[in-house]
């Protein structure tokens, strides 16, 4: 009897262990300026994972931080180098300004460690090509971080659009953005660098045009546009003195036209998507709910999904899986470097537009 309780329950714990790592992988944190590590500081342990050191030269910031989330002072380091070489991590995540994404990339890159960074790559080609070739060479996963890749709602626009379910793509419109980073109070040191158009590369056509971009390219396995025209506003020049507060993106592709809204004006937070087809319309409205139109003589169905499952759920356990090998990233992937390579070309043209007033062409 004892025998069969015990087969039984290693049962039940290899179902409940099921595609998890044997063991943690070991993560180190780049960077906290960015307001995204909060979520990550709230649960450094998983069963995918263990924070096991943290690096930030703003030893204040470190310290309140370490505070307000009780976590262990120890772990942090104002050397990203020390870091690295003391704790020996498999993966970093990073939370720097844009501009220092490839700061991490030359450190980490030659150490053989992963790295991801938080959208969006990279603020110049110039940069992201760097980045590209520290990754080839010294064979490491080098993926980017949006919240909008782990919307159950963009999983199934995908597969709808892949199944003809509207027939040809016509039109995609993603709306992105919020009330301003000053309106909801981001913390003092991400304001900093977010509203600085060096180490942010632009205001909201960096901040939320990259989502656009993101997912456009996605939906579209990886085309890019044939050319990029882009208008770029301040409507707050007295908020934000330095960067555009407002950015419309449009790109242009042999069969369809992609719009981006990327804004610090809207009312209220969005993050949402209309996808046009020559049959019918899907609108992906949030994170889990939809609406869809097959046809003109078929009603609107609204449907609201289940959120997805780990560790496709969150960008650490991702990572941490892509780390271990228990899932595949294709180049397509939301998170891939090729489709960021082109999230950041599209960025670049669409500030390049804004200044000559012209579409700018993509190679």
């Amino acid at each position: 009897m004892k025998k069969v309780l015990f087969i039984t329950l290693m049962l039940v714990l290899a179902f409940q262990l099921k595609g998890q790592p044997s063991e943690p992988v070991r993560l180190c944190i780049a960077g906290m300026s960015h307001s995204h590590v909060q979520p990550l500081l709230r649960n450094m342990n998983s069963p995918w994972f263990k924070v096991t050191g943290i690096y930030e030269p703003n030893s204040e910031m470190a310290q309140r931080y370490a505070r307000n989330y009780g976590f262990d002072p120890s772990l942090i380091y104002t050397s990203l180098e020390e870091m690295l070489d003391k704790t020996k991590p498999e993966g970093v995540l990073t939370f720097t300004s844009i501009y220092d994404h490839l700061k991490v990339v030359r450190a980490c890159a030659p150490r053989g460690i992963h790295v991801m960074v938080e959208k969006p790559l990279a603020v110049s080609t110039k940069h992201s090509k760097e980045m590209q070739k520290l990754a080839e060479k010294y064979n490491i996963m080098l993926l980017t971080n949006y919240e909008t890749t782990w919307y159950p709602s963009n999983y199934k626009t995908y597969d709808m659009i892949s199944g003809k379910e509207i027939g040809d793509i016509r039109r995609i419109i993603v709306y992105d953005g919020h009330k301003g980073p000053q309106e909801i109070n981001v913390n003092p040191e991400f304001l900093e660098w977010l509203t600085d158009p060096v180490l942010n590369g632009g205001g909201a056509v960096t901040d939320f045009g990259c989502y656009g971009a993101d997912i456009i390219t996605w939906l579209l396995n990886g085309q890019k546009p044939e050319s990029v025209y882009a208008v770029l506003k301040q409507y707050k020049p007295g908020i934000y003195p330095k960067v555009d507060d407002d950015a419309t993106i449009v790109l242009t592709y042999p069969s369809m036209t992609g719009v981006i809204f990327a804004s610090w004006n809207w009312p209220f937070n969005r993050k949402d998507m209309h996808v046009y087809g020559s049959t019918g319309y899907i609108f992906s409205d949030d994170s889990q709910n939809m609406r869809y139109k097959l046809s003109e003589k078929t009603p609107e169905n609204s449907v609201r999904l289940p959120l997805r499952e780990a560790p496709s759920d969150n960008p650490c356990s991702f990572f941490s899986a892509a780390i271990r090998g228990e899932i595949n990233i294709s180049e397509n992937d939301l998170s891939s470097l090729k489709t960021n390579m082109t999230v950041v070309e599209i960025l670049e043209a669409a500030r390049k537009s804004n200044k000559t007033g012209k579409p700018v062409r993509i190679k």
